[in-house]
């Protein structure tokens, strides 16, 4: 097996992720500039934010088509020429609306991609490395967030306030075009998936692509028994998720994507600097406690990535259950009883660091290959959309439950802290109960798992 060609197209594909995570994320540094620039409201702010979301739930809704159609690899690039629209609209917009309009082709990309992306590492890996490469995504993830952050930072030190408010922001948005030119060059290189190929009846391709990236006296019986998955059923997909081990498969899908996003790690990303503000630090302050955070990111993905194949995927999420719950609980509190200080950075970063060693690349590794071949594609396509809308409903209420006036004489703005934790609670029961273990599982031996598990 090629490993250097292996790795070469996992990273170039998870190049969508890390533009995932640059797109979703450079808002942060830009939102107060922007704000300021088209004079926004409160309700106009979040829509600032939120409206890439909305481009992300249409993403994820025609991903399905654009995946089974066209193919992965067509729709990658699709991805990126959006994404470098995106960039371009972003950065020169005349009035607010059409801010928005770009945002929300910049995240078509971003729900296309999100799909895709972890979907065509999961088909072109072997079983024994799947864990380990699709994780990559989200660690392409993170790393797109660190360096918005850091790039943010850089930016908006070039010049005063007087200078960001004009032209720094513009240039944040700006930024995002060379990694889009760079992932949409790398895609042309690599190949298509030979799951989706074979499913398309092109068996020579498929046999090539497998030749390339497995042992080739195992090629004949992975064909087979890929061929043999496609053919389970004669049933379109729809009708195949009514199966009670398939419904079973779309549960689990979807409440991870719920419970990856109700925990509270977007409403962290998106509003970090506000936080920190919060806290009592200044704007420049703020930006670099928010780095701080994106390195915590980076550092335990990349432990998570190191383990997933090793102790499986049930105990990482577990972990970081527990991790999660506690820091929640704390800084809710903390500010609830206004107690809060610059010291809660350690409890967010306790945070970070729990939810990037497990639901983080965890959820996305799971999301990739707990579905079988015949329903991966749509199956995928509602969990990613599902998680998107409550990645919208999150992002969007949580300025609104911060600054609801009764909450905050009530709670100080450590209502939303609380709802989070107890979702955090609720995840916990949900793995211990619902998710199985696949480490180290085929793709193709998911049918046989779900109808030992289904559901009654």
């Amino acid at each position: 097996m090629a490993a250097t060609d292996l790795r070469f197209v996992t990273l170039s594909a998870a190049l969508g992720g890390l533009l995932f995570g640059y797109d979703t994320a450079v808002i942060s540094g830009a939102i107060g500039n922007l704000t300021e620039y088209f004079s926004l409201s409160a309700a106009q702010t979040g829509w600032a934010i939120s409206s890439a979301l909305v481009g992300c739930l249409i993403g994820a809704f025609v991903s399905d088509f654009c995946s089974d159609r066209l193919g992965r690899k067509k729709s990658m690039l699709i991805a990126a020429l959006l994404f470098l629209a995106c960039s371009i609209g972003t950065a020169v917009p005349e009035t607010f609306s059409m801010f928005v309009i770009f945002r929300i082709i910049g995240g078509i990309g971003v729900g296309i991609a999100s799909m895709v992306v972890p979907m065509y590492i999961a088909e072109i890996a072997p079983a024994d490395k799947r864990g380990e490469l699709v994780a990559y995504n989200q660690l392409a993830i993170v790393i797109g967030i660190v360096v918005v952050y850091f790039v943010n930072y850089f930016i908006a030190v070039q010049g005063d306030a007087a200078w960001n408010l004009n032209m720094g922001w513009r240039l944040m948005f700006a930024s995002e075009a060379i990694p889009s030119v760079l992932y949409l060059v790398l895609v042309l290189f690599i190949p298509e998936s030979p799951r989706w190929l074979l499913q398309k009846g092109r068996e020579a391709e498929s046999i090539a692509v497998l030749e390339k990236f497995n042992n080739k006296e195992n090629v004949a019986y992975l064909v087979a028994d890929i061929s043999s998955s496609l053919h389970v059923s004669s049933e379109k997909p729809w009708k195949a998720l009514l199966e009670p081990q398939l419904r079973l498969a779309l549960v689990v899908g979807i409440g991870l994507s719920i419970f990856q996003q109700v925990t509270g790690i977007n409403a962290i990303l998106y509003y970090a600097p506000e936080i920190f503000k919060s806290f009592g630090s200044d704007v420049n302050a703020s930006l670099l406690e928010t780095s701080l955070l994106g390195l915590v990111n980076l550092v335990f993905t990349i432990i998570s990535i190191r383990l997933v194949d090793k102790i499986g995927r049930k105990p990482l999420l577990n972990i970081g259950s527990v991790g999660m719950l506690v820091s929640l609980i704390v800084v809710g509190y903390s500010l609830q009883h206004q107690i809060a200080g610059s010291w809660l950075l350690g409890f967010l970063m306790l945070f970070m660091a729990s939810f990037s060693i497990s639901w983080g690349p965890v959820v996305w590794v799971l999301l990739a290959e707990i579905f079988p071949n015949r329903i991966r594609s749509l199956a995928l396509s509602i969990s990613v959309f599902i998680q998107w809308g409550a990645n919208f409903a999150v992002s969007q209420s949580f300025p609104m439950l911060v600054q609801d006036k009764v909450l905050q004489e009530r709670f100080h703005g450590g209502f939303p802290f609380v709802i989070f934790a107890g979702f955090a609670m609720m995840a916990l029961v949900f793995v211990w109960k619902l998710v199985p273990e696949t480490k180290k599982m085929t793709l193709e031996e998911m049918d046989a798992m779900w109808e030992k598990r289904k559901l009654k």
